[in-house]
C-alpha cells in the first residue's frame, strides 16, 4: 500500500492510528493480494504531511490537484502537457469541481503532486512560478480534524439507558420555516425513528452509509446523527437534511464535496453547517470551497457555520477559518472556559459548550481505534456522550435557527446580532460565548449569576438549564 515514508513514526500515537485508520479506508486494498508487503490500493492513494509537533500537517489525494481557471493553460504547460483543447480532445474533458477550479489527475513530467528537497514535485514548481494559490493539492477534510485529534475530540463515551439529552430539548417552535443542510457522515434511520426530538430529520439515502450490522457500530457512524441531535435541541421545528458527504472514515476529498454543496444552493438553504475541516499545505485557504462562497453570497440571506476543529492550537483550519464562515469552538466541562481540544485564535467567532454533550447514538458495540482506548469495547443503548467542536457547532446552528423564527430575521442578519450578544458578554482568555437558551414559554427568572445559568442574548426573564 502506497503511503507516505515514515509519517507513523512521525505522529503521535494517538494521531497516527487515526491517520492509518483513514489512509486505509480511501485506499481500500485488494483483499486478495498476495504479493510481498503491503496491498495496492484500489481506491485514492492518501498522503499524510507530519508537522514539527507530531501531528498532521495536513492530507492529501496524491495525483491529484486543484487549479484555478486563470492558471490552467500555464501550469499544464509547467507540467509538460499539450494547451487545454489538445489534452481534451485526446482524454476527454477536464472534472470541473466548480466554476472556476479544475481537477486535474495527471501530472506530466512530474511523480508526485508535494516532492521532497532533493526531488521537487509538480506543486513545488508551480508555486515556484505561479506563487501560492494557483494550484493547490485536493486536501482530505475530516470531521473536526486536527493535530491533536484527526477526528471528534474523543470516541464516543457510554451513557445510561434512558438518559435526556444535554443540553436538554427546547420546549417551542423555535426554528420554524428554517432550513438547515448538514455535510457531515448522514443519518441512521432506525436511531432518527426512535428519539422523538430527531422526528422529521431527513438524510439523503447512501449506500455507502455506516451501518451498524450484527449490532457492531463502525468508527464514524452516528456523527452526523448526534449533530443533528444537537442542533434540534435548540430548534425543534427545524427542518434538517444531513447528506453523507464524509463516508470514507468520516472524510472526504476537497474536490467531491464542493459539487454537492454547489447543489444545495438551490434548494432554499439558510444555514449551511458543516462538521468537516482540515489543515492545509502552507495554511493556504482551500480555493474549491472559496469559489463556492462566493456563490452562496449570491443567495440572499444564507450563512454557513463551520467547526473550528480539535487541535488546541491556534492554526488556521479550513473553512472554518474563512472571514464569511462563523467558526465555532468549544468552550470545557464549566462552560467557563475553553476545551483543551478546541482550536482558538482571532480567526474563531464564538465558542459554545462542546465537552460532554449528550444526544442520540447508534445501539451496539463499538470498539476503540485510537490509543490510549484502542481495542476497548463500549456499549450503546441509542445515546452517548461525546466532545468536540463537532458538537458545539450545532448549538450555534441551532440558536441561529431559533432566533430566526423567533424575529423573522434572515440567517445573516440573525447571526450578526448573535455574534453581537456572544461579543457582549465574552469570557476573558476565551472570546464570545454562546450558550444553550431556550424561548421560554412562560416568564421565569434567572437561575443564577453565572454565565452557565443565563443565557446570552437571553431576555431578563429567560433560563437555561443545568446538568
Amino acid at each position: 500500500m502506497a503511503k507516505a515514508a515514515n509519517w507513523k513514526g512521525q505522529l503521535q500515537s494517538k494521531i497516527a492510528d487515526e491517520a492509518e485508520f483513514i489512509v486505509d479506508a480511501f485506499c481500500d486494498p485488494d483483499p486478495k493480494y498476495k504479493g510481498r508487503g503491503d496491498p495496492p490500493c484500489r481506491g485514492k492513494v492518501i498522503k499524510v504531511v507530519p508537522d514539527d509537533d507530531g501531528g498532521i500537517g495536513y492530507m492529501y489525494a496524491e495525483g491529484e490537484m486543484l487549479v484555478r481557471d486563470e492558471y490552467l493553460e500555464r501550469v499544464l504547460e509547467i507540467l509538460g502537457h499539450p494547451p487545454r483543447y489538445e489534452l481534451e480532445q485526446a482524454q476527454g474533458p477536464l472534472p470541473r469541481v466548480i466554476t472556476g477550479v479544475t481537477r486535474l489527475t495527471t501530472l506530466g513530467r512530474y511523480e508526485n503532486v508535494v516532492g521532497t528537497p532533493d526531488r521537487p514535485g509538480a506543486l513545488d514548481v508551480i508555486d515556484a512560478q505561479l506563487g501560492w494559490g494557483a494550484a493547490t493539492p485536493n486536501h482530505v477534510l475530516t470531521v473536526t480534524p486536527g493535530t491533536a485529534s484527526h477526528c471528534p475530540a474523543t470516541e464516543p463515551e457510554e451513557v445510561y439507558d434512558d438518559i435526556e439529552p444535554y443540553p436538554s430539548v427546547c420546549h417551542d417552535n423555535g426554528g420554524s420555516g428554517v432550513q438547515i443542510y448538514m455535510a457531515d457522515t448522514g443519518i441512521l434511520q432506525g436511531v432518527v425513528d426512535s428519539h422523538p426530538w430527531l422526528t422529521g430529520v431527513r438524510g439523503n439515502p447512501d449506500p455507502h452509509e455506516a451501518e451498524v450490522v450484527n449490532g457492531t457500530i463502525p468508527p464514524y457512524a452516528g456523527h452526523g446523527t448526534f449533530a443533528a441531535g444537537v442542533a434540534r435541541c435548540m430548534a425543534p421545528a427545524a427542518g434538517i437534511f444531513v447528506t453523507n458527504v464524509a463516508f470514507t472514515a468520516g472524510s472526504v476529498l476537497e474536490a467531491d464535496l464542493i459539487p454537492g454543496l454547489a447543489a444545495a444552493l438551490g434548494r432554499g438553504v439558510d444555514i449551511f453547517h458543516l462538521c468537516i475541516s482540515c489543515m492545509t499545505r502552507h495554511d493556504f485557504p482551500l480555493i474549491a470551497f472559496r469559489e463556492w462562497l462566493r456563490r452562496l453570497r449570491e443567495y440572499g440571506g444564507g450563512v454557513c457555520v463551520a467547526a473550528a476543529g480539535n487541535s488546541g492550537m491556534r492554526r488556521l483550519s479550513w473553512p472554518a477559518a474563512f472571514s464569511d464562515v462563523v467558526a465555532v469552538g468549544a468552550l470545557g466541562g464549566d462552560w467557563r472556559g475553553r476545551a483543551s481540544f478546541s482550536n482558538f485564535g482571532p480567526w474563531v467567532d464564538v465558542y459554545a459548550p462542546g465537552r460532554d454533550l449528550i444526544n442520540a447514538f447508534a445501539t451496539g458495540e463499538y470498539k476503540c481505534h485510537a490509543a490510549p482506548y484502542k481495542g476497548q469495547v463500549r456499549r450503546f443503548y441509542g445515546m452517548a456522550k461525546w466532545s468536540g467542536t463537532s458538537f458545539s457547532t450545532p448549538i450555534v446552528t441551532g440558536l441561529i435557527a431559533s432566533r430566526m423564527s423567533r424575529t423573522g430575521e434572515n440567517a445573516r442578519q440573525a447571526t450578526a446580532a448573535l455574534l453581537a450578544e456572544a461579543g457582549a458578554r465574552a469570557i476573558p482568555g476565551v472570546g464570545p460565548v454562546l450558550l444553550p437558551c431556550c424561548q421560554p414559554t412562560e416568564p421565569r427568572h434567572c437561575c443564577g449569576a453565572g454565565p452557565r445559568d443565563c443565557c446570552a442574548g437571553a431576555a431578563p426573564h429567560s433560563c437555561c438549564g443545568h446538568r
